[in-house]
């Protein structure tokens, strides 16, 4: 009674509709057919990855497909084999539908002594019969279609499948085995289509969905099969009951039994009179007194009140099985045996209630079985799952490398390794960063891991995301690509900023600071989603437009640096967090035509690094920058005289940093920060980079010193050394 009954084909017996299964079968087993119109092809499983999978289910009902595929990693074939690659399964398991590469398990084995290389196959995939593989095979060897195998021969027996190949001498096993798997079904294709029916009808369903219509039918069975039990137990238990009362008043029965003419009277005579309860009083009042009572019970059996005196009435069922009871059933022993029995099935009839009320242990009771399953029966899985391209996504397939990424004035972006740049001395010419005619110029440069998501600010307060690898490589005297090809920038709508995310930055602020001196702070969660059209992350009025943004964890002190060559140093606390849409606060107290160029989070220990429009520079240590209250005027950060011109951008670097300087004709010079002398605040500094007539310095940028490149600039410093001696 745990499944339903239907006609058979000729309506001559009865069959079950579907098996009380323990397990999914139709996963561990698989299946395939075809219907009108339709057709299924389930691959088999791995026992125990299915039924951990349902166990985890059944603990966490809100389990994602992916959660499962974690412990189901994809079919086990009997015939082991090889899958090649995830991305065929990890489609079928979220959509019902997907294809798999199913390799044969073979290995190229070369002989030290001949040279020669022989391929032994040791597994095939499966439905694949091995002697038509064979003959195959040789087919194409006669007909020239796959060179270089001189023998073939199955070495299979009891211990397992050998198939031998034995190629030339000379011939690559590598390549004749690739020759086979595209030639030859010892590469196959599985196409999987779980297409099964549910309440009746055909659906197409997800990994998911086939273990939870296992769940469900397991909850279906589970609960008919106690219903079941407690019925049978209800039974047995108004059986018990009954020949418990006659034993308590044994002398009585025996003596109305004797009386009687025919078994039919004895019957009516045990059920018309009242008797003793003894000690099933006890057991019902404990158990429930609708414990035992089966199903269709008139309510004048059982347990009556006489009066104030609890009286037990038989039923029909107790009064024959009192007559069909043996003689040997009235020893003492057997009477404690039949209490014994009464009370367990008292406690059965307990549990089978709690599970039909409790869903909690209901489902208590099929993970049990479940666990009693893995336990006996689950083994390794025989089929190997290796990775292939077709799992990676595209920026798996880039490799993770520093990369230069610069943008023009004119709005041309593009990408370079890092090591396309050396180290040079102090005062040296550089390397031109890109190609720029008299009107461009490079404006923003920063150096990120090409795996780096990049916040593109724009001068309109907006931001953008960006891959690093998403920005077009090219050579040096490249000029790049637009960055209207790149992002939907508005008319007008330049980048001002650029700022790398590494994917595991999630806590924190966004630190901003605009052109007039206002600064803001966002967390920076409200960045983590992106949008194809971009965000606000600024309001911005008149012609004031974003400087710079950097991170803050709200205890960082802040720098901001303005083109008179002035400083201030405010705690990031006396700015409170805003949405992305906020204005802001004011940071410095700007005159005249000034502008902030540079926001710096300073860290202790560490140097300031600024630079002038004329190739100037210095480093000065952030102890020489008092703390002071936001919006001040600041102190003085680098004399801007004539010589100097005005500050043009300053940078926190540290001992074992390089600076890269960049022109307004696309000059960039990458020099070692230990070259640029420590002067007070109130000085104009030393020569960092040679500018010809018309050029200008219009940016400076830290990055992190390249041990190679270091090496590579020591040997050319020394050469040039013993050249002079």
């Amino acid at each position: 009674e745990t499944v339903d009954f239907v006609p058979n084909y000729d309506d001559t017996l009865q069959m079950p509709e579907v098996l009380p299964t323990r397990i999914p079968n139709l996963l561990v087993n698989g299946s395939s057919g075809i219907a009108v119109g339709m057709a299924t092809n389930i691959p088999p499983h791995n026992l125990g990855e299915i039924v951990r999978a349902c166990i985890a289910l059944i603990d966490d009902e809100d389990k994602t497909i992916d959660d499962l595929m974690e412990i189901v990693t994809g079919p086990d074939f009997p015939t082991g084999a090889i899958i090649n690659g995830r991305a065929g399964i990890v489609q079928a398991y979220r959509t019902g539908r997907g294809r798999i590469y199913v390799r044969a398990r073979a290995e190229v084995v070369e002989d030290e002594k001949s040279g020669r290389d022989t391929i032994l196959i040791h597994e095939i995939p499966y439905m694949l019969n091995k002697a038509r593989l064979i003959e195959k095979i040789a087919e194409l060897v006669k007909d020239k279609r796959i060179e270089g195998i001189s023998e073939l021969r199955d070495e299979s027996d009891k211990d397992g499948m050998r198939v031998v190949i034995e190629l030339r001498r000379g011939e690559s096993g590598e390549v004749v085995l690739n020759n086979l798997y595209a030639q030859t079904q010892l590469q196959t294709v599985f196409g999987i289509n779980c297409v099964a029916l549910v309440d009746g009808q055909p659906k197409v369903l997800n990994l998911k969905q086939m273990l939870e219509a296992f769940v469900r039918h397991r909850r279906e069975v589970v609960t008919r099969r106690t219903v079941f039990l407690l019925r049978k137990a209800r039974e047995r238990g108004h059986i018990l009951e009954g020949q418990a009362v006659a034993l308590t008043n044994i002398d009585p029965v025996i003596e109305l039994i004797k009386a009687s003419p025919t078994p039919a009277e004895a019957r009516e005579a045990l059920c018309g009179q009242l008797w003793d309860a003894g000690v099933v009083e006890e057991l019902v009042a404990r158990a429930g007194a609708e414990s035992c009572r089966p199903e269709g019970l008139e309510d004048h059996y059982g347990l009556v009140d006489d009066d104030g005196t609890m009286r037990y009435r038989l039923s029909p069922q107790q009064a024959q099985a009192i007559l069909d009871l043996r003689l040997n059933r009235l020893t003492s022993m057997e009477q404690d045996k039949l209490i014994e029995e009464y009370t367990k099935l008292l406690d059965e009839i307990a549990e089978y209630l709690e599970i039909l009320g409790d869903p909690t242990r209901l489902m208590a009771v099929i993970r049990e079985e479940l666990e009693e399953i893995l336990e006996e029966y689950a083994d390794e899985r025989r089929t190997e799952i290796t990775a292939s391209q077709e799992d990676l996504s595209y920026e798996d397939l880039i490799a993770e490398e520093d990369m230069v990424v610069t943008v023009s004035n004119r709005g041309y972006a593009k990408s370079q390794p890092l090591t396309t740049y050396q180290a040079q001395k102090r005062g040296g010419r550089g390397k031109s960063a890109t190609a720029v005619n008299d009107e461009d110029f490079v404006e923003h440069l920063l150096v990120a891991s090409s795996h780096d998501t990049i916040l593109c600010f724009t001068n309109f307060g907006k931001v953008y995301w960006l891959k690093t690898y998403m920005f077009p490589q090219g050579s040096r005297t490249s000029r790049g690509r637009p960055v209207v090809n790149l992002l939907p920038l508005s008319e007008g709508e330049r980048i001002s900023t650029l700022l790398p995310v590494r994917e595991d930055e999630d806590q924190g602020f966004i630190f901003m600071a605009t052109s007039n001196g206002t600064v803001k702070k966002t967390p920076i969660e409200q960045f983590s989603r992106p949008r194809s059209v971009g965000l606000i992350a600024i309001d911005l009025d008149g012609d004031n437009e974003l400087v710079r943004a950097d991170y803050t964890d709200g205890t960082c002190d802040v720098m901001l640096f303005a083109s008179s060559g002035k400083a201030v140093r405010f705690k990031e606390s006396d700015v409170r967090a805003m949405g992305r849409t906020a204005r802001g606060v004011r940071g410095i107290r700007l005159t005249g035509d000034q502008r902030v160029v540079a926001c710096i989070i300073p860290q202790e220990g560490a140097e300031i690094l600024t630079a002038s429009e004329r190739g100037y520079g210095k480093r000065s240590a952030v102890a020489d920058f008092p703390l002071r209250g936001r919006g001040a005027q600041g102190v003085i950060a680098m004399q801007t005289t004539e010589r100097n011109g005005e500050l043009v951008g300053a940078a926190q670097v540290g001992d074992g940093d390089e600076i890269m300087l960049i022109s307004n004709q696309g000059t960039l010079v990458r020099t070692r920060v230990e070259e640029v002398p420590v002067l007070g605040r109130n000085t104009q500094g030393v020569r960092l980079i040679n500018l010809r007539e018309g050029e200008d310095l219009v940016g400076v940028e830290r990055i992190e010193e390249n041990d190679a490149d270091t090496e590579e600039a020591e040997g050319e410093a020394g050469e040039e050394r013993a050249a002079v001696e």
